[in-house]
């Protein structure tokens, strides 16, 4: 469901699936896949990679990132409405996870949780595979570590992926920006981009683009940065924001957002900049509404 939400003039989601990956060894440190429910069986819950489920259309969002990096947070928080202080009880991922976002006609993509020890180099990881259908590649570095080894994953990770598929959308989430002051936010951005790009200029590959946002489960920007990532996978962008400029012009409202309602997420926005306070308002509205429909909506 999705929902156009303005700001005046100073005026059940679909059953999670998530899916293991059969043809991968157990990375990490984290229980065996062994001890996974035997209910849960090879037809209906995992997934080899000669499953039908790689040919559909789909646009495909792969999370990556060093272990304890923030990936599993961010899935659950946008779309599991998990509370963010709860994502501190969450094991870490020790196998690649699969899930379906179909909210609605435009929210519809598949995102692949990996395991921060993915070993590219393994035999039984088929990465030409996976990143043959891939629409946007969202690398989490944590802003609180040292991330020399995060950087220099990125760099292995996006070269790998762009000689496979030339056309996916490369987003890098610093993260956890939320302990960091706003001096030492802008810092460790322009650090960060600045190191990235001239890893990939050193390797000859200045047509790889790479987005940067600055993100953190506790506040919206984490929402921000994916709608961002979710908008470039849409292909009735420009039509929506021509709609939505449209819109405004003929309504006398200063600002537009065609929300999922479910993750909160924007679709489109018109041309006009996006301010945050904005966004959080509609965003809170949009709870608001939610929590009054769940208390009334059944009469």
């Amino acid at each position: 469901m999705s929902q156009v939400l303005g700001n005046p003039q100073l005026e059940d989601e679909d059953d999670d699936e998530e899916d293991e990956l059969v043809g991968l060894a157990d990375y990490g440190d984290g229980p065996d896949s062994s001890d996974a429910d035997p209910d849960s069986g090879a037809e209906e819950g995992v997934l080899d990679f000669s499953d039908p489920f790689s040919t559909e259309v789909k646009p495909r969002i792969l999370l990556m990132g060093l272990r304890r990096s923030g990936k599993s947070s961010i899935q659950k928080v946008v779309f599991h409405k998990m509370s963010p202080n709860e994502t501190l009880f969450l094991e870490s991922t020790n196998k690649i996870c699969r899930e379906d976002v179909s909210n609605s006609s435009f929210v519809n993509f598949q995102i692949w949780d990996f395991p921060g020890q993915i070993d590219f180099f393994d035999p039984t990881f088929d990465y030409e595979m996976i990143f043959r259908g891939t629409g946007a590649l969202i690398f989490v570095i944590d802003s609180q570590d040292d991330y020399m080894e995060a950087l220099a994953r990125l760099h292995l990770t996006v070269t790998r992926a762009y000689k496979v598929n030339t056309d996916i959308n490369f987003e890098v989430f610093i993260h956890k920006v939320d302990g960091l002051s706003d001096d030492h936010k802008i810092e460790t951005q322009r650090d960060i981009h600045q190191r990235a790009n001239d890893d990939l200029t050193d390797a000859g590959l200045e047509k790889i683009h790479l987005s940067f946002y600055l993100t953190s489960i506790y506040d919206h920007s984490i929402f921000e940065a994916f709608s961002k990532v979710v908008q470039k996978l849409i292909p009735q962008l420009p039509t929506l924001e021509n709609l939505l400029n449209i819109f405004i012009s003929n309504s006398g409202i200063e600002k537009a957002f065609l929300f999922d309602v479910v993750s909160k997420i924007y679709i489109a926005t018109d041309s006009t900049p996006v301010d945050m306070q904005t966004y959080e308002l509609c965003c809170d509205m949009i709870d608001v509404v939610i929590d009054i429909s769940c208390i009334y909506g059944a009469y």
